[in-house]
């Protein structure tokens, strides 16, 4: 029986009505997408035809998933808003603080002595709150969600962005910052832009070498980092329908790469199958009791186009494999154009390939393994070799146990892979590569999500790709990035050419799924006794302060930060790898703040001018000082600034270290609501090209902070160091609302006075 029945079973009881309540109020045929959105409506908004891109919304999710990097400040925070236990079902899952190193058994062992800390904070926690707890080995947060809670035409927000996984389920699954969890697990109404919709058409059938990462490979070359930016991406035609449930959710997991508030598909056959093999025939039933209402109506896929604001169509039967990066997962080379990319000399990469990586929580599925071992084998049976570095993943303990069951780790082993621990790892810098402090040139490969510089191992000139595991798998064999499994040989140990045939796999284990210890500890019926631990002298973890408000005279006469240049994402703001180590203490991760980021004025990272010393110093330095001073601070940036993590420490931080607002050309979502969460300022240029105005020794004001309201931009004004000013617009998001976070200091403080009046 599956996680939290009754709530589900709730769920499926008023969806029907809810929808075709909606229905009618709207007087047209729903997309799968606005069927879910509607059914989850909050009783704060009630059915309307909301404008798409423009109108704010109150939900009430289902349920809340964190990991355990950003589960510490989510819950260190939900301390403070006054409740004996979450309202709805929550779990915690630790799966970031394991770094990668030799194999799975050491590294979990020493993660378990180093971050023990941490993992009893957690643990004790969610035993207080009432929050399921799955300890270190578990499994990667999104494919444990997948497995046990994900469920179709639900609705779940998760402290990670690429919660979107779910949607392979069927959900409407969404990324967010810890204040949002806070939220919705206080009983709260949860607040969203009511998204627009896109809609991808899949026709004909995945075939050969071709597999579901490489659709949303091309996906995300169409729509870019930013495309999907204020949308939710539904999947829809036969070539959805012939697809596997996790093959879905691997489209759904790298929705998050294109800036898409989340990505799902209608409810089938593949989702049934896959609910029925991990132990959910229950929920199978009930979903199929109402199956119409679990997909769109027909009409919209009919008609695509009048009723999504954008559609793409892919023949997946036409679909080539793709390779994606580097430096960024939505530059998409065909495979068999890969030899002509990289002989372009405009492009400096190295062709040789380091390692390559499978599995993560993007393609860790039975059916990604048992692809990939199919290749594996005929390098077996050829006599062949890795010749780069080769790992492997698992998604949870669930798919490891079946997979080594199975034989399918003895044969990675026979070709020179070894299996790393079921946690994230490399894919978010949890890994201690060899060498890489050297910062050498050098190429990697894997099945992961995102590919930023420095992500995976810190060294910044490390040429990341990103493929399908089956491709992975084959060009680590060949040990060169312009390898094309479909035409090339590779020369094996008896020196004959040999030549790979297309992979094959199982959509689900022909013996079903297996596992001894899933990993998960109940919490305790009554938390009322159990004791939180947090020592008093911990340099890991701190309990919170409130924000105090910002002030119209704190906002005047401010200093510029950094004028950060080019692409700034979450790990530039507040980088990951060694500095998880503090993500449950404020002022320590706050020595990270913009450290990544490239300053405008002299192309250097972590190098600004700082105005009350008259020198130059480390960005958190130079935070401190101005805060030291009474002096605020501004950033300034350029586009989708904040793309990439969930993590509101990129927002927290900033705000601890007393930066008063942020502008930028545009904003990631979460990034934007994050920033609004903890009581910021997050403005965009009403004209980008104001952006080149600025300069580092301005003295800056927002003049009519006072006066903010709802759909009216601010000015700022600038006071050059010759004597001269400029004035210009800034636009805003704001609704009355989250104008009162402002003013309130952030949403929690405002929360804490609701719960405790």
């Amino acid at each position: 029986m599956a996680f939290d029945i009754e709530m589900i079973r709730e769920v499926y009881s008023k969806f029907p009505e809810r929808v075709d309540a909606a229905r009618k109020a709207l007087g047209r045929p729903l997309t799968l997408s606005e069927k879910i959105l509607f059914a989850h409506l909050h009783a704060d908004s009630p059915v309307q035809d909301f404008r798409r891109g423009k109108d704010y919304v109150f939900f009430a999710p289902d349920r809340v998933a964190m990991q355990d990097a950003t589960a510490q400040m989510a819950l260190l925070q939900f301390m403070t808003a006054g409740r004996a236990k979450v309202a709805v079902p929550s779990t915690v899952h630790c799966d970031h603080l394991i770094q990668a190193r030799i194999n799975a058994d050491v590294d979990l062992k020493s993660a378990l002595d180093i971050n023990s800390e941490v993992f009893d904070f957690l643990q004790s926690i969610s035993n207080k709150y009432g929050i399921g707890f799955w300890k270190p080995g578990a499994g990667i947060i999104h494919q444990v969600v997948l497995e046990n809670y994900a469920f179709p035409g639900g609705m779940m927000i998760g402290t990670d962005s690429h919660t979107v996984n779910a949607g392979g389920l069927g959900m409407v699954a969404i990324g967010v910052g810890g204040a949002d969890a806070v939220d919705v697990m206080a009983g709260m109404a949860w607040e969203l832009k009511m998204p627009k919709l896109i809609g991808v058409k899949l026709t004909g059938k995945l075939s050969g070498w071709t597999a579901p990462k490489d659709v949303i490979l091309k996906v995300a070359g169409i729509l870019t980092v930013k495309g999907g930016t204020g949308c939710i991406v539904e999947y829809f035609g036969e070539g959805a329908v012939n697809m596997s449930c996790t093959g879905k959710g691997t489209i759904c997991n790298m929705g998050a790469e294109i800036g898409a508030t989340t990505s799902t598909f209608g409810y089938d056959a593949s989702m049934s199958r896959y609910l029925k093999s991990t132990g959910r025939a229950d929920v199978a039933e009930m979903a199929d009791a109402i199956a119409p209402y679990l997909t769109a109506d027909a009409e919209c896929y009919k008609d695509p186009g009048a009723y999504f604001d954008q559609v793409i169509e892919i023949n997946l039967s036409e679909l080539e494999p793709h390779i994606n990066g580097p430096f960024t997962p939505d530059l998409a080379t065909p495979v068999s154009k890969m030899k002509e990319v990289l002989a372009d000399k405009g492009k400096d990469w190295p062709v040789e390939v380091k390692v390559g990586l499978i599995g993560s929580c993007t393609n860790s599925s039975y059916e990604d393994i048992s692809r990939a071992a199919s290749v594996a084998q005929q390098a077996v049976d050829k006599k062949l070799r890795t010749r780069s570095e080769f790992t492997i993943t698992p998604g949870s303990e669930q798919v490891r146990f079946t997979i080594e069951r199975d034989g399918l780790i003895d044969v990675f082993e026979k070709i020179g892979g070894s299996v790393f621990a079921n946690a994230c790892g490399p894919c978010i810098g949890q890994w201690d590569r060899a060498g890489a402090d050297k910062k050498e040139k050098n190429t990697i490969i894997h099945s992961f999500n995102r590919n930023f510089s420095k992500r995976a191992d810190g060294n910044p000139n490390t040429h990341a790709f990103v493929a399908s595991p089956e491709m992975v798998t084959a060009i680590a064999l060949a040990g060169r990035l312009d390898f094309n499994p479909l035409t090339d040989t590779l020369v094996n140990e008896e020196g004959i050419e040999v030549m790979l045939t297309e992979p094959t796999g199982h959509e689900l284990p022909p013996r079903g799924f297996e596992v001894d210890d899933p990993g998960y500890i109940a919490p305790a019926a009554d938390g009322s006794k159990v004791e939180v631990k947090v020592a008093p002298d911990s340099d890991r973890l701190q309990l919170l302060e409130s924000f105090v408000p910002i002030t119209g005279a704190q906002v005047q006469n401010m200093r510029l930060l950094i004028k950060a240049k080019g692409k700034c994402t979450t790990d530039h703001i507040s980088m990951a790898g060694p500095w998880l180590t503090y993500r449950g203490h404020l002022e320590n991760i706050s020595k990270n703040t913009l450290i990544g980021a490239v300053n405008y004025f002299n192309d250097e990272t972590n190098k600004v001018l700082n105005i009350v010393t008259g020198e130059y110093m480390a960005v958190p330095d130079s935070a401190r000082a101005y805060q030291k001073a009474g002096v605020g601070s501004i950033v300034f940036g350029e586009e989708n600034y904040g793309e990439g993590s969930s993590r509101e420490h990129a927002a927290m931080q900033p705000r601890f270290l007393g930066v008063k607002a942020v502008v930028v050309k545009s904003f990631a979502r979460i990034h934007e609501t994050n920033l609004k969460k903890q009581g910021m300022l997050a403005l965009t240029f009403a004209n980008p090209a104001d952006y080149d105005k600025v300069r580092q020794d301005d003295t800056i004001s927002i003049v009519d902070f006072d006066s903010m309201q709802p759909g009216k931009n601010l000015t700022i004004k600038l006071d050059h160091a010759d004597g001269t000013s400029e004035l210009f617009e800034v636009a805003h998001t704001y609704n009355q609302a989250q104008i009162d976070w402002v003013k309130w200091g952030s949403a929690l403080n405002q929360i804490k006075a609701g719960l405790t009046a």
